[in-house]
């Protein structure tokens, strides 16, 4: 009889009352392990080198590094693991962010125990897989068919980030990013990692260089 190794999973959310909750709800299966937990990008990234887990849960939002950046970093760094976002953003921007940083997957937390559990054993098997109610949003261009590729002559910034990054040439912070457009200072700050990954750069001085450089953006995008 073959014996099959389980999966081994990665949690990463700085709220420890969840990741204590999906721990309870994963190890109802046999087939998953939990490996490791993070309290951040920073350490989901190093715990990610040392435990070698077959699936990472990410949250998008924590303090510190957030889970599009670190997603961006463990995809280079580790281009076999399988990263799944966890989040309680729906935006269809904030998902294609995530897929553009180098996820598998993106779920709601108001997904169910045996959902989750079937999303990991689809995303194990190389599926690429989202929650219920996303999958209705593919009208609002949410990528469900796959990782976004984005080339280097089409950066395909959206109408909104157009305008982030024009206000980030002129130096405003996130919070007034937000401000001025009438957002969420977390939206800002989404709309802000989309960014970095899309034009390929680490910082927002390189975004603003590239921006200046290649003429992305103008006055008339605010």
């Amino acid at each position: 009889m073959t014996i099959t190794e389980p999966i081994k999973v990665l949690l990463a959310d700085d709220h420890p009352v969840v990741r204590q909750g999906l721990i309870q709800v994963l190890q109802v299966s046999e087939k998953i392990e939990i490996v490791g937990e993070a309290g951040n990008g920073e350490d989901a990234i190093r715990l990610c080198r040392e435990r070698k887990p077959d699936i990472i849960i990410i949250d998008i939002q924590m303090d510190g590094m957030g889970g599009i950046e670190a997603t961006g970093i463990i995809r280079r760094q580790n281009p076999d693991v399988v990263i799944v976002g966890l989040s309680i953003f729906p935006q269809a921007e904030v998902v294609n962010a995530m897929m553009t940083a180098g996820a598998n997957g993106y779920l709601l937390k108001d997904i169910s125990s045996d959902e989750l559990i079937e999303a990991l054993l689809r995303l194990n098997a190389g599926e690429t897989v989202f929650s219920p109610d996303l999958e209705k949003r593919g009208s609002e261009s949410i990528s469900v068919s796959g990782i976004a590729k984005v080339t280097p002559s089409d950066f395909n910034l959206g109408p909104q980030q157009k305008r982030v990054l024009m206000l980030m040439t002129k130096g405003l912070t996130n919070p007034e990013i937000a401000e001025h457009l009438g957002i969420s200072t977390p939206t800002a700050r989404y709309h802000v990692s989309a960014i970095l990954q899309k034009l390929d750069v680490s910082n927002r001085a390189e975004a603003v260089a590239l921006a200046a450089r290649d003429g992305l953006v103008n006055e008339s995008d605010i």
